[in-house]
């Protein structure tokens, strides 16, 4: 059972098992960390005006206190790296994991492409409950990404598109819901500016995969940038990977790095784990270490 379907983690005193009763009046020793359509999951109390954060995203109707959002961060994270030793990874998909475009947008030159879709697993043609009729190129090596990363993380997707939008790529990379469950983070949820505050897992392990930094003010630290995937090009581009006939390589294209990347970040993660303290361990200087080192590396330097 999840963690978060678990309602019952705030402590409370023993009591007779009785049949569930809404009740009017608030209960004045609960503190009433989990709130489900507006009654507290502990005490039953119907809670008005109440100030948590909600993650309907996860569960229907579910919010959190500031208190309950922070043990039950801390908890998941814990449980998930010593039970699974893995970390969180918090994926971006436009330009990370793929390049979605308006049909009215490609070049002449490119507009044979649209005939290809029935024979090419990499593109989805969709107009369906949308403006305008549009494509969606998968960037190269992205399922073996995904597969790789699910062994060492657990994985969430955080997109500044609209939920039917995100369904139709995760449609794409993620039919069966193997990755990413319901952990997934729209512009329904988060409208301005993207937040670790929405992931269920404590900051200290979590890596986050984008191609913007801009959009992660607060988080910097977790992130480790992509080189962003554009395959087609606009009516005002005179050069793309598609006009060119190629695309990026598998072995050596963004998303194979980022997994090399990932993968040390992973193993000196847990390295001579028995002898870390748990509530010390922090990925985001790690990300800085072997970021200067890989750099390092590139330059030549020993």
């Amino acid at each position: 059972m999840s963690l978060v379907e678990n309602l019952s983690l705030e402590p409370q005193p023993k009591r007779r098992k009785i049949d569930p009763e809404v009740k009017e009046s608030p209960s004045r020793n609960c503190s009433h960390w989990f709130v489900r359509n507006k009654v507290c999951a502990s005490c039953n109390t119907i809670v008005d005006n109440y100030q948590g954060r909600s993650f309907d995203y996860l569960y229907t109707g579910i919010q959190m206190s500031n208190e309950a959002l922070g043990f039950t961060k801390r908890l998941i994270s814990q449980t998930s790296w010593l039970e699974d030793k893995k970390l969180h990874l918090v994926l971006d998909l436009d330009h990370t994991l793929v390049h979605t475009i308006k049909v009215s947008q490609l070049s002449e030159s490119e507009k044979y492409i649209t005939e290809e879709v029935e024979s090419r697993k990499d593109l989805r043609r969709f107009n369906t409950g949308f403006p305008e009729e549009s494509l969606i190129k998968l960037r190269p090596f992205v399922h073996q990404f995904l597969k790789e990363c699910n062994e060492m993380f657990s994985l969430y997707v955080y997109t500044k598109g609209g939920y039917d939008y995100a369904q139709l790529v995760l449609e794409m990379i993620d039919p069966d819901k193997i990755y990413f469950g319901n952990r997934v983070i729209t512009r329904r949820e988060s409208p301005g500016f993207k937040t670790l505050d929405l992931v269920l897992a404590d900051e200290r392990g979590i890596v986050v995969v984008d191609d913007k930094s801009s959009v992660w003010p607060h988080d910097k630290k977790n992130l480790l940038q992509i080189a962003r995937y554009k395959y087609f090009g606009d009516q005002s581009c005179l050069l793309s990977e598609c006009k060119k006939k190629i695309d990026e390589s598998d072995e050596k294209g963004p998303l194979n790095t980022a997994l090399r990347f990932l993968m040390d970040v992973h193993e000196e993660f847990f390295c001579d784990w028995s002898r870390k303290d748990l509530d010390s361990v922090d990925v985001r200087p790690l990300l800085k270490e072997i970021s200067l080192r890989w750099k390092r590396k590139a330059d030549g330097v020993v």
